[in-house]
């Protein structure tokens, strides 16, 4: 993370962000701004080249709300990434946007940890911030935002790690660090999940090297029920004997995104004291190919007994997440969030900057919807209904894994096939194939990993 000082003073910064508003941009600078077309529009920035510091105007738009600072602040940086240290001024701004502008500058500064053995010249370099601010109540507004910030970094720096370091067994040992913030771990290997009858998990990391593994983290919080968090945690996906082609296959270290952003969402609301208790459970494997592999045709029996029949061993996904939603009932949470990079198909429907919400309760799913909108991590409904069930009928099993053939309606059916083994307990299932990273840097994101779903759990929950 950058080195954040808040207060009313900046020392030694090679670049003001000054956040302005659309028609009120000052006096001083207003010739130059309107010389370079910037007009305060949310989110734009327009650099003032200076002396020994450089002045950077970030646009707030017609209003400060915390999402357009944060904007400014992301745009501002990103103007600025040419220099050790940077200062906002956050003077005049509420607390909370005061915040947003610092986490949007932090959020758009990160760079992927690099095994580079040379310097790379165009690397980012900024190492400091100052949060420039005349209200004191801007201190306790960013020290939560640096909560949520510790937890989206070490997402992004989970989902960035190469498959041959970042193993199922090395996954969890990043979450000692979690442990520090107070979050409980319980691992169960693979003989314990083959007494617990965890067949999904184990047929998906059967052909591996680095054997499956079942992550548990605890927050316990009031001690009342949890809300349970689910996430996809395939550390690298080569599709198993339905073998995905050689082009894109590199991006499949990043199959484990959903895990990683129930990790990061755990260690921000541990960091920042969250009273309502959490549990995430995170089923850890990697899609090999293998003796052990598992084959389409097999029957496989999950968790909680059901018999699925295999169609496609690159449909892994849904197979580890309905393992983990059969373990998670057992648990009594008030309600359930998986998160994971399920589906080509909602990519297809939604692009790469919005995430598929499905629902097995209204209520829940507006509540997801609310969080995701309050931080901008964006979601659009989409439906499961009869159609996507029966498609999955099997005569030999009780229900198929998937349809073959091309043309399905993937990501629907996938998400009927994870409601059945969700039951009665509000359910919402988040395909966040699409959003998990980006291919280039954009007004919000570097290139890279982007945390997405981090800061939409930590909202949940109070």
């Amino acid at each position: 993370m950058l080195d954040v000082t808040v207060g009313a003073e900046a020392s030694l910064a090679q670049a003001w962000i000054l956040p302005v508003r659309t028609g009120a941009i000052p006096l001083e600078h207003a010739a130059a701004a309107a010389a370079g077309g910037f007009t305060a529009a949310a989110g734009t920035a327009c650099v003032l080249l200076g002396g020994e510091r450089h002045i950077v105007l970030a646009g707030l738009g017609e209003s400060a709300a915390p999402l357009d600072a944060e904007a400014a602040g992301a745009a501002g940086m990103a103007a600025a990434l040419r220099v050790r240290r940077v200062a906002l001024d956050a003077r005049g701004l509420a607390p909370d946007a005061a915040a947003a502008f610092a986490l949007g500058a932090c959020l758009r500064a990160w760079h992927p940890p690099s095994d580079r053995t040379s310097v790379d010249e165009d690397a980012p370099r900024v190492r400091a911030l100052d949060l420039v601010t005349d209200d004191p109540a801007a201190h306790t507004a960013w020290s939560r935002a640096s909560c949520v910030l510790a937890g989206v970094e070490f997402a992004r720096n989970l989902v960035t790690e190469p498959a041959n370091s970042l193993t199922p067994a090395t996954f969890i040992d990043r979450l000692d660090r979690l442990l520090d913030a107070g979050v409980e771990l319980e691992v169960l290997w693979p003989f314990e999940l083959e007494a617990l009858g965890f067949g999904g998990l184990l047929a998906v990391g059967g052909g591996a090297a680095h054997p499956p593994q079942l992550a548990i983290l605890r927050w316990r919080g009031d001690g009342a029920a949890p809300v349970a968090f689910i996430g996809k945690g395939v550390t690298f996906d080569t599709g198993g004997l339905s073998i995905k082609p050689a082009e894109g296959m590199w991006d499949m270290r990043a199959d484990m995104a959903g895990a990683a952003a129930c990790a990061g969402a755990m260690l921000a609301l541990a960091r920042r004291g969250a009273t309502q208790a959490a549990i995430a459970i995170l089923p850890l494997a990697e899609n090999a190919v293998g003796s052990g592999s598992y084959r389409p045709g097999d029957v496989l029996r999950m968790h909680d007994g059901t018999t699925v029949e295999i169609i496609d061993t690159d449909a892994e996904g849904r197979l580890i997440l309905a393992d983990a939603l059969a373990f998670a009932l057992s648990e009594k949470p008030r309600a359930i969030v998986d998160l994971a990079t399920l589906t080509g198909s909602i990519v297809v429907a939604l692009g790469h900057v919005t995430a598929g919400l499905f629902a097995n309760d209204d209520a829940w799913a507006a509540r997801v919807a609310a969080a995701g909108a309050s931080v901008g991590e964006r979601l659009w409904r989409m439906p499961i209904d009869a159609s996507h069930r029966d498609a999955l009928a099997s005569d030999i099993a009780d229900i198929r894994q998937c349809v073959p053939g091309r043309g399905q309606p993937d990501a629907c059916q996938a998400a009927a096939f994870l409601s059945t083994f969700a039951r009665e307990t509000p359910w919402v299932h988040l395909d966040i194939a699409g959003v998990e990273s980006r291919d280039s840097a954009d007004d919000r994101y570097a290139k890279g990993a982007t945390g997405f779903g981090v800061r939409l759990l930590d909202a949940l929950l109070p």
